[in-house]
């Protein structure tokens, strides 16, 4: 007997979505909670998964399997497949456990041909509704089953529409006279005839979905979110409602909170007299939810209803899809729909105050890369009252952004990976666009409402975007976009500015400025009158609760420390103390210090640099009173910081009153073949001990004044590059005889830790013996990647996306902690420096430190804190508590 690759949906429920994809196990539960809802059918995404197997084969059993669950839909809905005196219509649907916006493909009103065509019209009275479906049927089947470029289908309809006419003004002659057109280009381009059978076109559909899921598109879209190719996709065949039977019927998309806002309130469009794919491909701008209560009373409060109903059941906002047949309510689809950041927080926060969820839900609901969407910059509003204002549309995504008009989504791609920002300007976006949304600043359309693909996937995306911005009539042939009503005509590539808060659309750069949550932070508004803020401030405390894993900041100065504990980091867990020597005039002191040929020499320039750097420690201390600091001793290759063309080493050496020729051969003397593993980190002050020593005088210093005036301060000096404990031992000894001169000239007792960053594969292989000596270690894992993978960061752009794009890796190891190799030497490092001092102290300040899945490594490999950038720190904190409930499961 044949495995089982057929269920119907009076067969499943929500807990079977890995089998039957998320669509499936939606209107699988649906119908269990007794909502009105089309009888249908799911194919399993195993059966997905074994046609790859097999070739490209249907499994053993899934036809028979299939035809068997039709013949029990016949029997509910009391019509026939194929019947020409009263035919049965179904959607041919995708549908994977992970929801991905039009990302695969969808048929509607399959099981049309000449005979069933004239049983429909005749069974519905209806000619013109007839035709109209037949019209979409051969459209969509031949763009998705057949391939046939859809632009072409799009040509022959805005031809026969003109520029007056809407889809619904067409006669059901002109609609069967369109359908025969495209029946032609099919011929042409596909070089088949359309194919008549109703079985034949469901077993092409079905084929069709099941190719999908390897379709670009959706490649792009895992690719993006990280979703594995073995998932499958479901595919659902269900039976059709049809919203385009005249005034009394209607599609439409609502999600029972706004996605954009949070705000509880039924959100959504729907079209009169429409098709699905009509509101969410945004050919018809579509009217808001809230008309429906005037022009079908009845049915809007029982769709409310239903919505509340849904939500309340699924615990979640639900993202539904409905159409209405001649007064009737059909609800086709529910999942939980996709938001913005701010409405993911401000819903989770809601609904526990709700009772609804609680707070350890809350804390899984919202991704922690979506935090980021609370920092995202917005126009100013001064700016924005001297600009010039194009258009308005609507609303659809956060933020704010400027970029060069594209009317392209290829040549987006192109030239956002040259550098340059842009924004994707069409009439609508479809799925074959994504590659091109993901790449630009923002997205702008023309057609549109706020459930259009466009709307959908820029949410997820965490882009701005406005959408059905009608003024904006675009010209793909010409590259350019008229601005109806003006004589405003704006080419490709002119700069323009988008709104995603406000929806309007400027001409040129206007200037923007920071983020609510950000002013609040800062002091320039005040927390009472800022609703975001408190949402965000709540819903990170909840997150403080839970998470055992400290969160640091990476900060070099006072203002960037400020920062970063105003995003509530608890320390700093790496200060660049040679970030310090960029500042104003004080490189010329430290070019001073490089080209000296004698210690006397060097300490001479050295005494110029120390009492700078105290004041940057001062400073820096103050902010972070009674929190730790770790500042790393001086790391990168002396070379960085002197010049290599003629003129600027000229220039240098006027200035510093030596010859040209001696301070060229000072430079050259210093050029390394491979900089990154040569004269850098501990190696430099073993050299020239001198560096340490000043360094460590600045640190103690700043650190005795601070303390003298009642600030507490906790310095953890660092040691990088260390290989070997003999390294460390050596500038161990400077840096405590230098504390001990400090505190007995001062008479300041300075609490302070010594440790080292284990960045060197070799430290983390001996990290026991390292431990002898360091109080602390700190993985710094950019240059344990380097190591590790024996690639340089600053090269491997060459190949590395490709790496990623061919599976070879999974991710870019210098985005994402690669715990299997480089993870596997962190915890190594843990686990054998503990051996030797079981209260080491253990964090990491690499970049990994802000990324959510390396941040729940570190947790479970028993660090005490991560350390990021200050902008980072709210998506760590978010991370190391969901690491924490993850554990809990």
């Amino acid at each position: 007997m044949s495995k089982k690759w057929v269920y119907l949906f009076t067969e499943g429920n929500a807990s079977m979505r890995d089998l039957l994809g998320g669509k499936g196990a939606g209107v699988a539960e649906m119908t269990r909670t007794g909502v009105p809802v089309p009888p249908g059918f799911t194919i399993t995404t195993e059966a997905c998964n074994e046609y790859y197997a097999r070739g490209k084969q249907f499994p053993e059993g899934l036809w028979e399997q299939t035809l068997a669950a039709l013949k029990v839909i016949e029997e509910q809905v009391g019509k026939k497949f194929g019947d020409p005196d009263n035919p049965l219509l179904v959607s041919v649907r995708s549908g994977a456990r992970e929801s991905m916006p039009g990302m695969m493909d969808t048929v509607l009103n399959l099981g049309l041909n000449k005979e069933t065509l004239a049983g429909l019209a005749r069974l519905t009275n209806n000619p013109r509704f007839a035709a109209d479906a037949y019209r979409r049927f051969v459209q969509l089947f031949g763009k998705i089953v057949l391939g046939v470029d859809g632009e072409k289908f799009e040509h022959v309809m805005s031809e026969a529409k003109g520029r007056d006419r809407q889809d619904t003004d067409l006669t059901a002659e002109e609609l069967m006279q369109i359908a025969e057109t495209f029946k032609a280009i099919i011929k042409e381009d596909a070089g088949v005839d359309f194919p008549e059978d109703p079985y034949e076109q469901l077993r092409m559909a079905i084929t069709a979905v099941f190719n999908s899921w390897m379709g670009r598109r959706a490649v792009d879209y895992r690719r993006v979110y990280k979703i594995p190719d073995t998932l499958g996709t479901g595919v659902n065949v269900q039976t059709m409602v049809f919203g385009n039977m005249g005034n009394d019927s209607a599609t439409g998309v609502a999600f029972t909170r706004n996605p954009a806002t949070g705000a509880d309130e039924l959100y959504g469009e729907y079209l009169v007299n429409a098709q699905g794919e009509d509101v969410v491909a945004g050919i018809r701008t579509p009217k808001p939810i809230s008309k429906l209560r005037e022009e079908m009373p009845e049915v809007y409060e029982q769709f409310s209803q239903i919505a509340k109903m849904l939500e309340r059941h699924y615990k979640d906002v639900q993202d539904v899809e409905f159409t209405i047949e001649r007064g009737k309510l059909w609800m086709l689809q529910t999942r939980n729909g996709k938001r913005t950041g701010m409405a993911a927080v401000k819903i989770a926060v809601d609904m526990v105050n709700e009772g609804l969820i609680d707070k350890r839900t809350a804390l899984r609901r919202v991704q922690p890369e979506m935090l980021n969407q609370f920092l995202f910059p917005i126009v100013n509003p001064a700016a924005a009252e001297h600009a010039t204002r194009l258009a308005r549309g609507l609303a659809a995504g956060p933020g704010a952004a400027q970029g060069r008009i594209v009317l392209d989504p290829d040549e987006a791609a192109a030239r956002s990976e040259q550098g340059e920002r842009v924004i994707l300007v069409r009439t609508e976006t479809a799925p074959e666009d994504f590659h091109g949304m993901v790449a630009s600043q923002a997205i702008l359309t023309a057609r549109g409402g706020l459930t259009s693909h466009a709307a959908v996937v820029a949410r997820q995306l965490g882009k701005c975007c406005v959408c059905g911005c009608g003024d904006l009539e675009i010209d793909y042939k010409a590259g350019a976009v008229h601005v109806h009503g003006t004589d405003v005509i704006l080419k490709d590539g002119d700069w323009i500015t988008v709104d995603g808060h406000s929806g309007w659309v400027y001409a040129g750069q206007v200037e923007t400025q920071e983020a609510e949550v950000i002013q609040v932070i800062r002091g320039q508004m005040k927390p009472e009158d800022s609703k975001l803020y408190g949402y965000f401030t709540t819903f990170l405390s909840w997150a403080d609760e839970v998470r055992r894993l400290g969160v640091r900041a990476n900060a070099d100065t006072p203002t960037d420390a400020r920062v970063a504990r105003l995003f509530g980091a608890e320390g700093i867990g790496l200060c660049r103390t040679e970030h310090m020597f960029f500042e104003g005039d004080r490189i010329d002191a430290v070019r001073e210090m490089i080209v000296a040929d004698t210690p006397e020499d060097r300490r001479r320039a050295l005494a110029k640099i120390e009492p700078l750097q105290q004041g940057d420690f001062e400073g820096i201390f103050e902010v972070m009173d009674g929190l730790p600091v770790t500042i790393r001793t001086l790391d990168p290759p002396l070379h960085e910081f002197l010049p290599h063309g003629d003129r600027e080493i000229e220039e240098l050496a006027h200035k510093m009153g030596i010859d040209v020729a001696t301070l060229k051969a000072k430079i050259e003397g210093l050029r390394e073949a491979n900089p990154m593993l040569g004269f850098r980190g501990c190696r430099l002050g073993i050299e020239y001990p001198e560096i340490t020593e000043m360094q460590a005088r600045a640190i103690f210093h700043a650190a005795a004044n601070c303390q003298a005036r009642g600030i507490k301060v906790h310095p953890e000096i660092m040691i990088p590059l260390v290989g070997d404990v003999s390294e460390l031992r050596m500038q161990g000894d400077i840096v405590r005889r230098v504390a001990d001169e400090v505190m007995a000239e001062t008479g300041q007792k300075i609490d302070y830790l010594l440790g080292t960053m284990i960045e060197v594969p070799r430290a983390a292989l001996t990290a026991d013996k390292i431990a002898t000596i360091a109080e602390f270690f700190s993985f710094g894992t950019n240059d344990l990647t380097q190591m590790t993978f024996g690639m340089s960061r600053d090269d491997a752009g060459r190949f590395l996306p490709l790496y990623v794009e061919r599976k070879l890796l999974k991710d870019d190891p210098f985005e994402v902690l690669d715990q299997e190799g480089v993870g596997q030497l962190v915890r190594m490092g843990v686990e054998r420096g503990r051996s030797t001092r079981p209260d080491l102290k253990t964090g990491i300040c690499g970049e990994h430190g802000g990324e959510p899945e390396s941040v729940k490594f570190c947790h479970r490999v028993g660090l005490n804190y991560v350390s990021c950038s200050p902008y980072r720190v709210v998506i760590a904190r978010l991370a190391a508590a969901q690491a924490v409930l993850e554990e809990q499961k």
